[in-house]
């Protein structure tokens, strides 16, 4: 990429990548630690507020420009990449529902000056991972609210400053009508319930918490849940998952490209039988690459369009695209590192190789379990039934 090209915020992740995260990969990865140094230079080139307006003090950047940083991050750590992706959709939250709000606007001014790191509190004990159902309710007494919520998961929450969290707007309320709540560190407790000794993604640091919250009813969004979730994010969060996953997959097969050079310089003047699988899987990251690209565009117009743009985000036609690119981004990603690990073979398969692709096949699985696969394809076979065909 031709750096005199590219935005100060991606030249700036581009050198957090290869300066800061990817060293540290390994290490994040093996002990299962939260990658706090590139979050730390996160924040030091206040890539944080990339998406808050310019005046509130972010640098107001667009959706590709997002998803390009997190393609890049996940070229080199993936568990930066997807804490760095993570907050973005909840800070796209803020920013697309309540930045005119008085006490939402003072607290995008508070992240883009602190650069304080969000995390989501959208899972919950007893709803089978639906994350537009509630059990947990809002508790007002007049200008305050208490919260209790038995999170299931919160990515890096030990590690965030501040939470947006899912609840049911009322007690009395159905499981489905459902407010976002942001909580800042004062008002929020954590208690941990359990390990993050997984697969893959071990930087995320995505143990089960409960939670413990009051505040005032100001930090309550008057948007509905579900247009906050049709409208931002779903679209932003499998538009950067995506990207995230690109980059891994990226980088896997960059890795693959010098294996099969290697070969080559072997052996002067052949071309080694692993280059044609090479340019198969090659040809795969393109397809992936520019499905990835092209709804990301799509949606960044759309949401610029503030009238028509949130007719067609509301859509089931629209909500179908964005699944299936979670679909198929998921499923990109595993085969296209597996491939990779075939091509290089046992170079590939061992952990001390500079060829190995453990963590990439690793963080590479887990997408298809970042909301399920199945649930998505659930979901997908009920819209197709009532989609009219025009």
């Amino acid at each position: 990429m031709n750096t005199s090209a590219i935005s100060p915020l991606v030249a700036a992740a581009q050198s957090i990548g290869s300066k800061v995260a990817g060293p540290a990969s390994g290490a994040v990865d093996r002990e299962s630690r939260f990658p706090k140094e590139a979050l730390d230079a996160l924040k030091e080139a206040r890539l944080l507020s990339a998406f808050v307006p310019r005046d509130l003090g972010g640098a107001g950047c667009g959706m590709r420009e997002l998803a390009q940083i997190c393609e890049i991050l996940g070229q080199h750590c993936s568990a930066t990449a997807m804490v760095f992706a993570m907050h973005q959709i909840q800070v796209a939250c803020l920013v697309r529902h309540s930045q005119t709000a008085p006490y939402f606007r003072e607290y995008l001014k508070k992240l883009a000056a602190n650069q304080n790191l969000i995390a989501s509190v959208t899972s919950e004990v007893g709803i089978g991972g639906d994350m537009r159902s509630s059990k947990c309710a809002v508790q007002s007494n007049g200008a305050r609210f208490e919260l209790e919520k038995d999170a299931s998961t919160i990515s890096y929450g030990a590690h965030a400053d501040d939470l947006l969290v899912t609840a049911r707007r009322n007690p009395e309320a159905p499981a489905n009508d459902q407010a976002l709540v942001l909580l800042q560190k004062a008002d929020f407790t954590l208690e941990c319930r359990g390990a993050w000794d997984t697969l893959g993604m071990r930087g995320t640091c995505s143990p089960p918490f409960l939670l413990r919250a009051s505040g005032g009813v100001e930090q309550i969004m008057e948007t509905p849940f579900g247009d906050i979730a049709s409208q931002t994010m779903v679209p932003f969060s499998h538009i950067l998952w995506a990207n995230c996953w690109l980059g891994i997959a990226t980088a896997a097969v960059v890795k693959t490209r010098a294996f099969v050079r290697s070969q080559a310089r072997a052996k002067p003047g052949t071309t080694p039988p692993s280059a044609m699988r090479l340019a198969e899987v090659a040809s795969m990251l393109q397809s992936f690459r520019a499905n990835v690209h092209d709804l990301a565009s799509e949606c960044e117009a759309l949401m610029s369009s503030p009238d028509a743009g949130v007719d067609v985000l509301s859509t089931i036609a629209f909500a179908l695209r964005m699944n299936n690119l979670k679909l198929a981004g998921s499923q990109a990603v595993a085969d296209i590192a597996q491939r990779c690990l075939m091509i290089c073979g046992i170079m590939g398969y061992k952990n001390d190789s500079k060829y190995s692709m453990g963590q990439h096949l690793r963080d590479g699985l887990s997408a298809a379990l970042m909301v399920s696969n199945d649930r998505i394809c659930a979901t997908n076979g009920s819209m197709l039934l009532v989609l009219k065909d025009d």
